[in-house]
């Protein structure tokens, strides 16, 4: 039966760690992977541009072996043009496997429902699984551990959120979240959240006081606060998210070497400052790197 990755919430604590051990012997030993997925294909079917996500599955499919095909908006049109049905039986008969970064979430969930090789979700308006999984990754490549980690996100309650905080509750990471009100993550996701936090013993806190989070924090993380589809809110949500920049004042709020995260891309002098970014706590490119590794783990797992 095939295995796709749509949500953290849908893998299994051991999973998670499963994919985060290897990634640490994938990352270790690039020429004992080189032919892993030799002779394997990827469809990388994308609705909207990218570039870490783009590239780092690219790459990490060309040094695993295997070949990765991009396939944008003008090639497929998925959805307008054909339809999602019809995509995921067509490519199944020529691929070993898909990776979808789409606008609604549940263009890649029946992607995965009528596909017959796995799918995985590049990025959706609900999840960014992949991401999470390499910042969780990246946490415990810097401290050796996650327990008794405190991450704290303050921003926008978006897709990224929602998969860190899902990573964070099942692995055991406490997690402290600011975000403005009308912004917070979904109902659903935080019930969710609550049910992992209390069977793994993380500690997950919600606020819409960023000063709170990042008390005592060990990471600060943020991102965008006007992602991609959401220009024609952007003078609304600059003044919502106004008190929520990291900048050097709520740094200090912070543990004295904690550590700076942003999945990227970054809206300088926005969400975050210049000073921040570009300190030497800052975690940014380890982040984006870690995305190759992770991914390479994750089709190691679904597609051998």
């Amino acid at each position: 039966m095939k295995k796709d990755l749509i949500s953290i919430e849908c893998l299994e604590t051991k999973e998670i760690f499963d994919i985060l051990d290897l990634t640490a012997k994938v990352k270790a030993d690039k020429p004992g992977y080189a032919d892993a997925l030799k002779g394997k294909s990827i469809g990388l079917i994308f609705q909207k541009p990218s570039n870490r996500t783009r590239v780092s599955f690219e790459i990490a499919m060309n040094q695993l072996g295997g070949n990765a095909m991009y396939l944008g908006p003008g090639e497929i049109d998925m959805g307008v043009r054909e339809t999602v049905k019809d995509v995921a039986c067509v490519l199944s008969r020529y691929l070993d496997g898909m990776v979808a970064r789409t606008y609604k979430h549940d263009d890649v969930k029946e992607l995965a429902r009528f596909a017959a090789v796995p799918v995985i979700n590049g990025l959706s308006n609900r999840a960014h699984p992949c991401q999470a999984l390499s910042d969780i990754f990246t946490i415990k490549e810097k401290f050796g551990s996650l327990k008794g980690i405190t991450l704290a996100y303050v921003g926008d309650g978006n897709n990224v959120l929602n998969s860190l905080m899902c990573a964070a509750s099942k692995v055991g990471l406490d997690m402290k979240i600011a975000t403005p009100k009308g912004y917070e993550p979904p109902k659903d996701l935080v019930s969710m959240v609550k049910k992992f936090a209390s069977e793994s013993g993380a500690r997950i806190e919600f606020s819409n006081d960023p000063a709170a989070a990042a008390s005592s924090a060990d990471v600060i993380y943020t991102d965008v606060w006007v992602s991609m589809g959401q220009e024609k809110d952007t003078r609304k949500r600059l003044k919502a998210f106004k008190n929520f920049q990291i900048n050097d004042k709520l740094m200090k709020k912070a543990k004295k070497d904690c550590l700076v995260m942003h999945c990227l891309p970054a809206h300088r002098g926005q969400e975050i400052t210049d000073s921040v970014i570009d300190s030497r706590n800052s975690i940014v490119y380890d982040q984006a790197e870690n995305r190759m590794h992770v991914e390479k783990a994750i089709l190691l797992r679904l597609l051998k």
